[in-house]
């Protein structure tokens, strides 16, 4: 859908974008993370066209790409209604269609058809949000980008606009959601790319970057019947010094190796060890990383 390589971009003396590469594919719900300054709305304003690159290469994979933008926060009329500002949308864009059978459309797309005879006025900011995404959309974009649409909203507001692009991921669209709620990115999003210095340090598909991250410092959780130092001996035994121990409450971490890259090898010579000297394992569970975690490491 979208490849952008080498891309650079400065205002003044000042660098945002350091040969940013970065890939969208059809259908993705790319997630695009990074501190605030770091050149995540620079990116989507030049992919929209709205402000030139210096150098690099934007590329698509259809001439003339229709690309619908929410900012983060969209301006509306607030003494129209919905439908009127619909209405309105579909004729400053030229739409080919039937404009009103699409206003429906889209409201009904973005839950908002009940509401849609309301003066915007009146609505909260959700609701404007979800009014923003369906102007985004009138014109069936072959690209959404959405700039941080559930900042400071509530978490009433929120949920109903993730629900929003829950439902138009369900409908094949291709959306870079550009937000800091990482939890709002792991409940939609099956790519991410992390901005820092200018480029991306991580990219990829969310689950291979999280086994990737995992894999490079897993932890075995284990909790224990009674108190876990009963279980002390028997991991120092074992470990030798090799792996961290560390005594929490009534459970205890244990690192994984390197070499044994799921755990497995890990987590059986424990369990074997702590049956065979009566202590009772109530849970077990292989430690993976958050989004959260992921993120804190990349950018520092």
């Amino acid at each position: 859908m979208l490849r952008l390589t080498d891309l650079y971009k400065s205002y003044g003396a000042h660098p945002v974008l350091d040969g940013l590469d970065m890939t969208v594919n059809t259908g993705d719900v790319y997630g695009f993370l990074g501190k605030n300054g770091c050149g995540k709305t620079t990116t989507m304003n030049i992919v929209s066209n709205i402000i030139q690159k210096d150098k690099g290469r934007v590329e698509f994979d259809k001439e003339a790409p229709v690309i619908g933008y929410l900012p983060e926060t969209p301006m509306l009329f607030g003494y129209m209604n919905a439908y009127e500002y619909l209405e309105y949308i579909g004729a400053c864009c030229k739409y080919k269609g039937d404009i009103k059978q699409r206003t429906a459309e889209v409201l009904e797309l973005t839950g908002m058809a009940a509401e849609g005879h309301r003066r915007i006025k009146g609505y909260s900011r959700g609701m404007n949000q979800r009014v923003g995404i369906a102007a985004a959309i009138f014109n069936d974009p072959d690209l959404l980008i959405l700039d941080e649409p559930t900042s400071a909203l509530d978490p009433q507001g929120r949920a109903e606009v993730m629900n929003t692009i829950s439902r138009l991921s369900a409908t094949g669209a291709t959306i870079i959601l550009c937000t800091h709620i990482l939890s709002d990115v792991e409940r939609v999003a099956n790519r991410i790319g992390i901005m820092k210095n200018g480029r991306l340090a991580v990219e990829g598909d969310i689950n291979d970057i999280k086994e990737s991250f995992s894999s490079r410092g897993r932890k075995l959780i284990f909790s224990v019947f009674g108190e876990p130092q009963a279980a002390m001996p028997i991991v120092n035994g074992i470990s030798g010094g090799k792996f961290l121990f560390q005594s929490k409450k009534n459970f205890f971490e244990v690192s994984v190796p390197p070499e044994d890259t799921d755990g497995s090898m890990t987590a059986a010579k424990y369990m074997k060890e702590l049956a065979e000297n009566s202590v009772t394992v109530s849970k077990f569970e292989i430690e993976t990383k958050s989004l959260e975690d992921i993120y804190m490491e990349t950018i520092g």
